[in-house]
């Protein structure tokens, strides 16, 4: 594989493109929105410009990687020549198989269609192209360029030979793959999705504080940060949509979503994204505050 195209310029978009390219691979990172796209690559610069200050990598590297990546508004245009395609599209399965459509007419015959998605069965993206056996699930974690683990998804029709591929590459990246069978949330959000939302339902229902909660889970559990900060780092919208999968696909009320997630989505509270969460990211520092409402159980 030489030529690789990543669609989605957010987030975990800009994240697959950094690891790609800083790994000497030609990248089309494509979005509908120009805007987007700039702000994706002034991202990409300014994290590779922190490995420069860390000494991980040189200046001609930075500047080496950079040069590999080219942007595109139009999907045909960026996945022309592509080898393998990674979507990074919103966590939303009409907008998955309605770009899982377009892919299959206008990619090459040996092109890989792979997906970041989080919680979607690949055995469904697949149905809806001519090369199920070519399609699979490459579901990084975020911040891609710092994060080891790439969870592999094979769905139901994947051949072993795209997943062999897929593994393979992913070592090339410095990651690290697991796979894991195509199920609903597979691994990674199976077990971490109903820890965030039990979080928020003992938020909810007074049982401890933001503060409190966080701090048990990281300073008991050894984890980085706790499940209300991960949750908005995550996007509460993107956890809701992982719970709805969830419950969807396994019809078990364990995985409903909280009222309280559910209304804060509504609200337009979806965490860091937004300026506001279960913290406040809006006063201008680095330091976060708990968000007002939830000082107090």
């Amino acid at each position: 594989m030489k030529q690789i195209a990543v669609i989605g310029g957010g987030t975990m978009g800009n994240g697959i493109a950094h690891v790609f390219a800083q790994s000497g691979y030609f990248v089309s990172l494509i979005d509908v929105k120009q805007n987007m796209l700039d702000k994706a690559m002034a991202t990409i610069d300014k994290n590779m410009g922190r490995q420069v200050v860390k000494g991980l990598i040189t200046e001609e590297q930075k500047l080496h990687a950079l040069g590999l990546i080219k942007t595109f508004t139009l999907l045909a245009d960026g996945v022309a020549n592509a080898d393998l395609v990674v979507e990074a599209a919103t966590e939303n399965i009409d907008i998955k198989l309605n770009i899982f459509r377009e892919l299959d007419a206008l990619v090459p015959e040996h092109c890989i269609l792979a997906s970041n998605t989080s919680s979607i069965s690949i055995t469904k993206i697949g149905s809806v192209t001519q090369r199920p056996d070519k399609v699979i699930g490459m579901h990084f974690m975020n911040p891609v360029p710092l994060m080891k683990l790439v969870e592999i998804i094979g769905g139901f029709k994947t051949s072993k030979e795209v997943v062999n591929q897929i593994v393979e590459l992913s070592k090339k990246l410095g990651k690290e793959p697991a796979l894991t069978q195509d199920y609903p949330g597979f691994i990674a959000n199976r077990i971490l999705m109903p820890m965030i939302n039990e979080a928020i339902c003992s938020l909810h229902e007074g049982v401890a504080g933001v503060e409190e909660i966080d701090r048990i889970i990281k300073l008991g559990m050894a984890h980085p940060m706790g499940p209300l900060q991960l949750a908005d780092f995550i996007g509460l919208d993107v956890c809701l949509a992982i719970l709805r999968v969830l419950q969807d696909g396994f019809g078990n009320p364990k995985y409903a979503p909280s009222a309280l997630l559910v209304n804060m989505v509504t609200s337009g509270d979806l965490g860091l994204k937004s300026g506001r969460g279960f913290y406040d990211y809006s006063h201008g520092t680095k330091d976060m505050i708990i968000a007002p409402g939830f000082n107090k159980n």
